[in-house]
C-alpha cells in the first residue's frame, strides 16, 4: 500500500491519511525480493524457526537443552534464563540464534528505508509482542549496532509503552484533541492475529494535553486463536469486552468518552472494511459487506448517553502513535511491529519542535 485511505483531518475518518498531529506517509507496505515478501523474514515465527535450526545439531546428541520440548512451545523467558544461566553451549544457541534473526532484521530495515516512502527516515521505534521480552530487546539493541556499523542513518529504539497497551493508547491520538475534551477515559481495542484487548485508556489530559500521560487503567485480553471462533462470534465477544469496560467506568465514576478506537490488521478503507492484511483473523474479515466499526456500534450504539463514535486504522499505525509524544522532533519517523506479521508504518509530524 502507497498511501492510507483518505487524507481528511477535520472529523476521525477509518484509515485515514491525516491525522490531527501526523501525516501517515504509508503503512501495511510489502515488498518482495525473490524468496517472497521480507517482512516475513522478521516475523516472530521467523525467529522460531531459526531457534530450531540451532537446536538440531544438539538434539542430534542429546545435548539439547529444552530437551524434548517442541520449540512451538517454548517461551521467550526459558530462552533468556538459558542465555543467563545456561552452560556455555546453551547459552551458544540462544546467543546465535539472536545474532542471525538479529542480521535478518537488519536486512530487512535497510529494504524498506530504501523504499521512496520511507525516504529520510530518522528514527524507527519497534514494536509488537517479540519486543516485549528480554530476548526481543537484546534483538534491537544488536540490530542497531548492525545499522550503525553499516553507516545506516537512522535511530532504532524499543516502542517505550508495554506493546500490550501501547496498541491501545495510540487510539487517543486518531481522535482530535477537541472530542476528548471533558472525558476522563475512552475505550480502545486492539486486534491482533492471536490476541484481542480491550482496555480503558486514562486521558490524563490535564497533566498533559499531548497525551504523554496517557495510560491503560483496565483492560481484558482473549486469545482468540485457541477459541476456535468464527466472525460473528469474535465481534460478539469484542462487544462484552467493551460492556465490561463501560460498567467498570461507570463503577470507578469515570468520565468515559463516547468514542472507541480501534486497532486492526490490514488495510483500511475509508468505510471500516478491510481491503487485505486481515487473513489470521477469524473467519472473513476482508468481505467489503463486513465492517466491523459497524458491528460493533450496533452493539453498542450509546455511552453514557450519546451516540457511539467509532474509528478504526491499521494496528501497527496505532501501536505507534504511542510514541508520537516522544517523536515531537523528528519530522520523518516509523514503527515495525514485530509479532505474527511484520507490521509497519511511516509518519511525518505536522509540527515538529526541534529540541523537545
Amino acid at each position: 500500500m502507497d498511501k492510507p485511505t483518505s487524507s481528511r483531518s477535520d472529523l476521525p475518518t477509518h484509515g485515514a491519511a491525516v491525522l490531527p498531529s501526523v501525516t501517515i506517509d504509508s503503512y501495511n507496505i510489502e515488498i518482495r525480493d525473490d524468496d517472497g515478501f521480507i517482512g516475513d523474514k522478521a516475523s516472530k515465527g521467523a525467529f522460531w524457526d531459526i531457534v530450531e535450526k540451532w537446536r538440531r545439531p544438539l538434539r542430534k546428541n542429546g545435548e539439547d537443552p529444552f530437551g524434548s520440548k517442541s520449540t512451538e512451545k517454548l517461551k521467550k523467558d526459558e530462552l533468556f534464563e538459558e542465555l543467563q544461566d545456561g552452560d556455555p553451549e546453551g547459552a551458544g544457541l540462544v546467543q546465535s540464534a539472536v545474532e542471525e534473526f538479529s542480521q535478518q532484521f537488519a536486512k530487512v530495515i535497510q529494504r524498506f528505508l530504501q523504499a521512496k516512502e520511507w525516504r529520510d527516515t530518522e528514527a524507527i521505534v519497534v514494536g509488537g509482542g517479540f519486543r516485549g521480552s528480554r530476548i526481543g530487546e537484546l534483538v534491537v539493541g544488536r540490530t542497531g549496532l548492525l545499522l550503525k556499523a553499516a553507516k545506516v542513518n537512522v535511530d532504532l529504539e524499543l516502542i517505550q509503552n508495554d506493546p500490550d497497551e501501547a496498541g491501545l493508547i495510540g487510539a487517543a491520538h486518531l481522535l482530535p484533541a477537541w472530542m476528548l475534551k471533558g472525558h476522563d477515559t475512552m475505550l480502545a481495542v486492539d486486534i491482533g492475529g492471536t490476541n484481542i484487548r480491550v482496555g480503558t485508556v486514562a486521558l490524563n489530559l490535564k497533566k498533559s494535553p499531548d497525551l504523554k500521560k496517557s495510560k491503560v487503567i483496565s483492560s481484558e485480553i482473549w486469545c482468540h486463536a485457541d477459541a476456535e471462533t468464527n466472525r460473528t462470534e469474535a465481534v460478539a465477544h469484542v462487544v462484552k469486552m467493551l460492556e465490561g469496560q463501560i460498567r467498570w467506568n461507570e463503577k470507578e465514576k469515570y468520565a468515559l468518552a463516547p468514542l472507541i478506537g480501534i486497532g486492526c490488521p490490514g488495510i483500511i478503507r475509508e468505510d471500516g472494511s478491510i481491503d487485505r492484511g486481515g487473513q489470521n483473523l477469524p473467519g472473513n474479515w476482508e468481505s467489503s459487506s463486513f465492517h466491523l466499526p459497524g458491528a460493533i456500534k450496533a452493539g453498542i450504539p450509546e455511552i453514557g448517553g450519546s451516540e457511539t463514535m467509532i474509528v478504526m486504522h491499521n494496528d501497527a499505525v496505532v501501536q505507534g502513535l504511542s510514541e508520537l509524544p516522544r517523536m515531537q522532533d523528528r519530522e520523518h519517523w516509523a514503527v515495525l511491529t514485530i509479532g505474527t506479521g511484520l507490521g509497519n508504518a511511516r509518519f511525518t509530524n505536522r509540527d515538529v519542535k526541534k529540541g523537545a
